[in-house]
């Protein structure tokens, strides 16, 4: 039966973690909402400072992926009223892409009372991200290693370790994913891919063993930050030098321009690595918004209403 109105609460992630490149995610305590509601005349509002530049007709995103969830469960779509508040920052390699794909695929699963499966909402978030780790993150929330391979996608969730924690230095300038894809070469040496390959299975290994320690040594990379550093000035030094300034490893997040610091909770150091990453992106002559975050354990939420619209606030600071 469809639902009179919907909301979700969707969390940003962070992508390959290193080596992982399109293959691992993590979701974070940030967060993205959505609320959706059938209307006589489609609506679009777009609320707080991370909205800027988004269109507000019928190619917005969460409008597009909406009806594409329709036409996938052959459900004739109404007009839609919908509202967005987000906490992600646009193209700075924290999921915001990807947010609002799950997020509109569960609001209109809801809506339409199509009660497509999970697996089916992560196959259609894939295809239309193109890649399953930051999707696949925002869906099931924790750690991801995942597949696509152009038809299917697959995913093993791993349950994050409560004592880590991530730091992220967001730069004061967009890069685009298109960008940062465009940097990458379309043939990489066997020596690099076999590189990747031994650190990513021990940085999996590592993350569902709760070996912390192991983090350090498997977040290591060849195939795509060697090529981006370029695009993120600082970006070299921090993922050389996070390590002795109390990280457990450091790397870019997703396409960037954001750099990710992983730590354990117990260590006492996160004074000395935020100030580091803020201070070596000084150097580059670059402000950088940092902030602390915890994996979030919980992916995209929904609630259903039967009579009226839900109330709407914009984010209050831990709020539900």
């Amino acid at each position: 039966m469809p639902a009179g109105a919907v909301r979700v609460r969707v969390p940003a992630s962070t992508a390959n973690l290193g080596p992982g490149f399109d293959a691992l995610g993590m979701a974070l305590n940030l967060y993205a909402r959505i609320e959706m509601a059938a209307a006589e005349q489609t609506q679009i509002e777009l609320l707080g400072t991370n909205m800027q530049g988004i269109p507000t007709d019928k190619t917005n995103l969460i409008y597009k992926v909406a009806r594409m969830l329709y036409d996938e469960a052959g459900i004739s779509m109404p007009e839609l009223n919908i509202r967005m508040d987000s906490e992600i920052p646009l193209t700075r390699g924290l999921g915001s892409s990807a947010s609002a794909i799950v997020g509109a695929l569960a609001a209109a699963n809801a809506l339409s009372g199509a009660a497509l499966p999970p697996e089916e909402l992560f196959r259609l978030a894939s295809s239309l991200e193109k890649h399953p780790d930051n999707v696949g993150a925002s869906l099931f929330g924790g750690i991801i290693a995942a597949y696509w391979d152009g038809s299917e996608a697959k995913h093993i969730r791993i349950e994050p370790h409560e004592r880590l924690e991530a730091l992220v230095a967001v730069p004061a300038f967009q890069l685009s994913t298109e960008h940062a894809r465009g940097v990458l070469p379309s043939e990489v040496p066997m020596k690099d891919a076999v590189y990747n390959i031994g650190h990513t299975a021990v940085l999996v290994a590592a993350l569902a063993a709760g070996d912390l320690g192991m983090i350090r040594h498997a977040m290591k990379d060849a195939l795509h930050q060697p090529y981006r550093a370029a695009l993120v000035p600082g970006m070299e030094k921090v993922l050389r030098e996070a390590a002795d300034h109390g990280a457990l490893g450091a790397a870019l997040s997703g396409a960037g321009p954001t750099l990710i610091a992983f730590a354990d909770a117990q260590e006492g150091r996160k004074e000395e690595l935020e100030t580091f990453l803020r201070k070596t992106f000084l150097a580059e002559g670059i402000e950088a918004d940092t902030r602390w975050l915890k994996p979030s354990g919980e992916g995209v939420r929904v609630w259903t209403m039967q009579g009226g619209e839900p109330a709407f606030e914009q984010f209050v600071e831990g709020a539900e």
